[in-house]
């Protein structure tokens, strides 16, 4: 067994972190300018389902389902990839806290799946960070 392989989605991962903030106030980050900035690349379009668009840097992104307060899912390319990857972040409220979970899947290989965990780690910290300023 190859860690982070499945039949049906190729590789993929997944992180997640709990913070001691509201739901609202870490969607709302989120989808700030800041926010977006983070954890997507600076955009020059609104984002909306079922439209692509591309950041700065060369991102292809495609809106597949977008629940204000829940979860998006993307469909995400790098500029050098030959390969669409998916992504869902979702915000769940325990309590007083919040869990920001980032999950992706169809990576081709073990090489883009480490790239991109390493990728997903540092902006879950920042995202952290940035809530805390």
């Amino acid at each position: 067994m190859i860690l982070g392989f499945t039949k049906d989605v190729g590789f993929q991962f997944g992180i997640r972190k709990t913070l001691p903030v509201s739901k609202e106030n870490v969607w709302r980050f989120l989808f700030s300018k800041s926010g977006l900035i983070t954890w997507l690349g600076e955009i020059l379009e609104e984002i909306e389902i079922g439209k692509s668009f591309k950041t700065k840097d060369g991102v292809e992104i495609f809106v597949r389902v977008f629940h204000p307060f829940s979860h998006i899912r993307l469909d995400w390319k790098k500029k050098e990839w030959d390969n669409f990857s998916r992504i869902q972040i979702r915000v769940i409220e325990k309590g007083s806290k919040t869990t920001i979970r980032f999950h992706q899947e169809k990576l081709i290989d073990s090489k883009q799946r480490k790239e991109m965990k390493e990728y997903w780690t540092k902006v879950i910290n920042k995202i952290s960070d940035q809530l805390y300023e």
